[in-house]
């Protein structure tokens, strides 16, 4: 009997291209190309050259200079590559004049990253949301070789007949999108009834957030006490939010939620398609930055952190910064045992070894405990319900008066909102 053997395909040879107009502070097109390159990896595909330029601004035909494009046929020649890949996003006209000049395929940094999300989405959801991503970036690239997607369910096909199926296609593709819109915003509205119930819980919920492999999973798992999050040396290796209850001292807990990583020039669709999901980081009570303190370029990876925090409208959020991968830097911080200092209002850890987490969680409980208000408040009898959850959750002093409860002490920001509501109209304020 013949036995088949599966043979992993061949991995597509890639050549980087990059364009410096010096508009991006921080970032040299030498060092974007370094990261473009872990991308490929991540992708699969085996870096053979890389060429940078630098330029007022990238040619509106071909990306690079003519003389550049020129230069790439030759290294065609040279290495044999078979993908060419950008490290900008490119307009569809320079994508078919690369591709008609070097005659292979060729895909920016926006279709790279998209690709890597396809390949790591494991949930229904993160599927849903890569899908929608996809054919976004997709639509206005369409030529007469994406043909046929009702044959596929809406998938990309193959060669068609002319201009009237491209038409087809695109209406097609409209029609997807607009399904998967609606229906990631059932994710949305899900979410948000998930939400409701764990501040009825009154929980307080901690989102995790940082540069992508800066340490957030192995950070969540140490802190969880298991393998809650997926975890591998690889940009984007979680994309799915993983939610976990976490101890934090003092008999106070937290909801963590490790969230999709960021990264320079993250695509626009990405955002657009991921917001149901980064809505964790809208909706949580505190932010926990991780930063790989071992990467030389931490502070150019905060900048864009923040700025997709601020396109989130959480920019200014409540924080708390940790700097990982402390045992790469200090000796001693390979044994959890050892104190760790404090950076101005910074953790040192590692999220590997354990080092320097119980300061997390003291720091973490701590700036939680900051955001409570402080309530001296009159509510009727007939709001035991949330007396009984005041009792249970905040700090407060209960006094039993002939006609109403007083509650003095402090509370969570929502449940002070409940209390005050259920004051009523008139003074709210003990005597």
């Amino acid at each position: 009997m013949t036995r088949l053997i599966e043979l992993e395909p061949p991995r597509e040879r890639a050549f980087l291209v990059a364009v410096d107009t010096g508009a991006d502070p921080g970032w040299t097109a030498e060092e974007s190309v370094g990261e473009l390159a872990a991308l490929a990896d991540t992708a699969g595909a085996e870096v053979v050259g890389a060429e940078w330029q630098n330029r007022r601004h990238p040619d509106p035909a071909w990306y690079v200079g003519k003389g550049k494009a020129q230069e790439l046929v030759q290294a065609r020649g040279e290495t044999g590559f078979t993908l060419l890949i950008a490290d900008d996003e490119l307009t569809p006209n320079q994508q078919r004049s690369l591709e008609e000049l070097l005659g292979c395929k060729v895909l920016d940094r926006s279709g790279l990253i998209l690709d890597i999300f396809a390949q790591h989405a494991r949930t229904h959801e993160g599927r849903l949301q890569v899908e929608l991503a996809q054919l976004e970036y997709q639509l206005p690239r369409l030529t007469r070789l994406w043909t046929h997607l009702s044959r596929t369910g809406g998938g990309i096909g193959t060669r068609g007949p002319g201009e009237s199926q491209l038409e087809t296609d695109r209406r097609l593709i409209r029609e997807r999108i607009r399904r998967l819109r609606e229906r990631v915003d059932d994710v949305r509205r899900q979410r948000e009834v998930a939400s409701r119930s764990r501040d009825r819980r009154l929980v307080p919920t901690v989102a995790i957030v940082g540069y992508t492999n800066a340490g957030k999973s192995t950070l969540l798992n140490s802190l969880v006490g298991s393998e809650a999050a997926r975890v591998e040396d690889q940009l984007f290796a979680t994309l799915d939010p993983t939610s976990r209850a976490v101890k934090l001292g003092d008999g106070q807990s937290a909801i963590l939620t490790d969230t999709v990583g960021f990264i320079h020039k993250l695509p626009h669709q990405l955002v657009d398609a991921f917001r149901a999901t980064l809505e964790e980081v809208t909706r949580a009570d505190v932010l926990l930055e991780v930063v790989d303190a071992f990467d030389p370029h931490f502070a150019e990876h905060r900048a864009t952190v923040q700025q997709v925090l601020d396109e989130l409208a959480a920019g200014a959020k409540p924080r708390l910064t940790v700097y990982n991968k402390a045992d790469l830097l200090e000796p001693g911080a390979r044994d959890q045992a050892n104190p760790a200092p404090m950076i101005g209002d910074a953790v040192l850890i590692s999220a590997l070894t354990g080092y320097g987490l119980d300061t997390l969680r003291t720091r973490l409980s701590a700036l939680l405990a900051d955001l409570w208000e402080d309530v001296d408040l009159l509510v009727p009898y007939t709001a035991g319900e949330l007396i009984a959850r005041i009792r249970e959750r905040g700090t407060v002093e209960i006094e039993y008066r002939a006609t109403d409860v007083r509650v003095r002490g402090r509370v969570a920001p929502q449940l002070a909102g409940e209390l005050r509501g259920a004051a009523g109209p008139g003074p709210t304020s003990a005597a």
